[in-house]
């Protein structure tokens, strides 16, 4: 049988080492590192992936002292006491065949506590406290702790360690004028910037020897003012290559870069011009990165010669499997990573367990497993969108007989709608994951099915998934022609004019927004198989030769197809209860199209002149051809109440059960979770 992606699965020969094939598993924080059991808890957590064949896998950023903690509590291994932690992932992750670095990462002004240090004492603008400007000593001092964490990583059984040079942390503030301001030896000309990642390469090469994986993350594109020119990453590129970096790990922007780099508005691959740039000046392998989720793209990658690996960290949140399901010739199997951002980098940035919204075991391996049942039950799914296609999916797979209704001609629910906004389409990868595991579990599934109470007698378990109907809010002359709602007009119901007002700004009142944004709107099918990279890049203004100081180059160029007021009855910005990862770029999307946002409007009257509203003591009618409906959404529950009054045993999950604040992220959790316990 022929190898279906064959440059993505050969292995790769690092001289002293062969890794298996050519897919990192990228550092990612989680968290599990912080916590009271989180060595045990990353065992599992490392373990699965490697089963997964991961070639090479990379821990979550441990500092190698206490000043480049990212956060009071947050993880630093200096200490021989640490070592038989560490043990227990490494000895997992080779018991299930895989290898695995080390991240060492100083946060340097990142940090979030108020010992924190830096080349300079400039405060970054995303965070709360100045550092202080790091001396002579603290910085032969943090070398050395380098080379320490790297030998003590090598002793606890790592194949070797990733340094941390990327994303803005401290060795990207020393490397760049933005940052280090420095009149000493340390600071200043490129030579002097240098010095400090050049010594933490070279003494952590002689701590650990030669056959030591030594992987560097370069920022390649800093993506923020005063940041490097193409020429000067060239330099520091082959310098770190000189004085011992085994392999390079591509890193893009800076955390505080007002670009969006990995959310899903990103286009697939929209960063791999710079692994393949640099790959042509460098001789060590190189590793591309960002928005990669799919192994048909990842081999078209490395079949252009753009990269020597590629580097998949979120997909394999989404999936423990992905490479193994790809070699397997399996890849129609794998959970994709959607970029949604909603239960990784969100909670995340809240200090919370880090997971993924379409497989919410991820992290939390030892707490969900899947068991198979004891006791086989006839399980009824009501409602085939995220909710119900997770609940009918897992209660299958743990060996129910599970039937599923669905009122529509499809599956997907919500996602439909979704992945029809530009940037998400994505989201439908998610549905053809769940129509997969159904058919592949035996779920017997009705499509343009309305289930009745009558008709689920004969089932052990009745589970309501139905979803949410589109609110419809008490304005005079809602019933008016010009009224839509966001699912008619996502659902290529309705066509609207060239003016249009948005009633809602929450997270489906941005999604409209950007849909109506755009004159046409390509098919999701388009956007994944042909992405708009170079118009993506225009339209933020990245600079593809690195000319420009951190490849900025003016503001971009963004415009709207329509004239488009957003509206929200509360004070503030809008996108109310959207990420934080996300809602900064949607809200800086907006203002670039030049679409007006008024909050704190009272809504008075919807009429042949168009929408009249109050906004504050202000009396306005906005003169539209069109009213968007994003109002919220209520509960579909009328089965459920049947239900119950005849006894049956009945539950409820998604937007059934609570539409108020619904996300997909609650509603394939609750979906998982019951399941697990029926």
């Amino acid at each position: 049988m022929s190898t279906p992606y064959p440059n993505l699965l050969a292995p790769l020969d690092l001289g002293f080492v062969t890794l298996a094939n050519r897919v990192l598993m990228g550092s990612m924080h989680t968290l599990l590192e912080d916590m009271p059991d989180g060595f045990g808890r990353m065992a599992a957590f490392f373990a699965e992936r490697a089963r997964g064949q991961a070639g090479l896998m990379v821990t979550g950023g441990f500092s190698p002292n206490r000043d480049g903690r990212l956060a009071e509590e947050a993880s630093v291994f200096d200490r021989e006491s640490q070592v038989s932690g560490h043990r227990l992932v490494t000895g997992a992750v080779h018991d299930a065949g895989g290898r695995i670095l080390l991240q060492i990462l100083h946060g340097g002004r990142y940090a979030r506590h108020a010992g924190m240090v830096a080349p300079s004492p400039i405060r970054s603008r995303i965070m709360k406290f100045t550092p202080r400007e790091m001396t002579g000593e603290d910085i032969e001092r943090t070398i050395d702790d380098y080379a320490r964490c790297a030998e003590l990583a090598r002793t606890a059984g790592y194949d070797g360690v990733e340094i941390m040079g990327s994303e803005g942390y401290l060795i990207t503030q020393f490397l760049t004028p933005r940052t280090n301001q420095r009149g000493d030896d340390w600071g200043g000309a490129l030579t002097n910037r240098l010095r400090f990642p050049l010594e933490i390469v070279r003494r952590t090469r002689q701590r650990v020897g030669e056959e030591f994986i030594l992987m560097f993350r370069l920022s390649v594109l800093d993506l923020v003012e005063e940041g490097n020119v193409w020429e000067e990453t060239v330099t520091i590129a082959r310098a770190l290559e000189q004085a011992g970096v085994t392999l390079f790990n591509t890193g893009i922007g800076w955390h505080e870069a007002t670009i969006p780099t990995i959310a899903h508005m990103v286009p697939r691959g929209a960063w791999t011009w710079t692994a393949q740039r640099l790959k042509a000046s460098v001789s060590i392998p190189v590793i591309a990165t960002n928005r990669i989720n799919d192994p048909a793209q990842a081999e078209r990658i490395l079949a252009a010669g753009d990269a020597d690996m590629v580097s998949l960290a979120r997909p394999f949140l989404a999936d423990p499997a992905f490479v193994r399901k790809a070699a397997e010739n399996r890849a129609d199997e794998i959970n994709t990573c959607i970029a949604c951002n909603q239960a990784c980098l969100d909670v995340i940035f809240r200090d919370q367990l880090c997971s993924c919204m379409v497989n919410p075991r991820a992290c939390r391996e030892t707490e969900m497993p899947i068991v198979a049942t004891s006791r086989v039950k006839r399980i009824a799914v009501v409602g085939g969108g995220p909710a119900g296609l997770a609940c009918a999916a897992t209660a299958a797979q743990r060996g129910h007989a599970v039937t599923l209704f669905e009122v529509a001609d499809r599956l997907g629910g919500q996602f439909n709608l979704a992945r029809v906004i530009p940037g998400k389409a994505d989201y439908g990868e998610t549905i053809r994951y769940f129509g997969r595991q159904l058919a592949l579990h035996g779920v017997s599934v009705h499509l343009n099915r309305r289930a009745e109470a009558n008709q689920l007698d004969r089932f052990d378990e009745v589970v309501i998934a139905c979803g949410v109907t589109p609110r419809v809010p008490a304005i005079e002359g809602i019933d008016h022609p010009s009224v839509v709602s966001y699912a008619d007009l996502l659902s290529d119901k309705v066509r609207v004019g060239p003016r249009v007002a948005i009633i809602g700004a929450g997270g489906i009142g941005l999604d409209v927004a950007e849909y109506l944004a755009h004159e046409h709107p390509g098919t999701p099918e388009q956007e994944l198989e042909d992405p708009d990279i170079g118009g993506f890049l225009d339209a933020w203004g990245v600079d593809r030769q690195v000319a420009a100081p951190g490849g900025l180059v003016g503001k971009g160029n963004m415009a709207a197809a329509r004239t488009i007021t957003l509206c929200q009855r509360g004070e503030g910005l809008p996108g109310r209860g959207v990420g934080i990862t996300t809602v900064w770029v949607h809200r800086l999307a907006l203002a670039k199209r030049g679409i007006e946002i008024l909050s704190g409007v009272d809504y008075r009257l919807i009429d042949d002149a168009g929408l009249h509203l109050n906004v504050g003591d202000e009396a306005r009618t906005l003169t539209v051809d069109n009213v968007v409906l994003c109002a919220g959404q209520e509960p579909a529950r009328e089965l459920h109440h049947a239900l119950r009054s005849k006894g049956q045993s009945v539950h409820l999950i998604g937007g059934a059960k609570l539409a108020d604040g619904l996300n997909a992220v609650r509603a394939i959790a609750e979906g998982t979770e019951l399941a697990l316990t029926l």
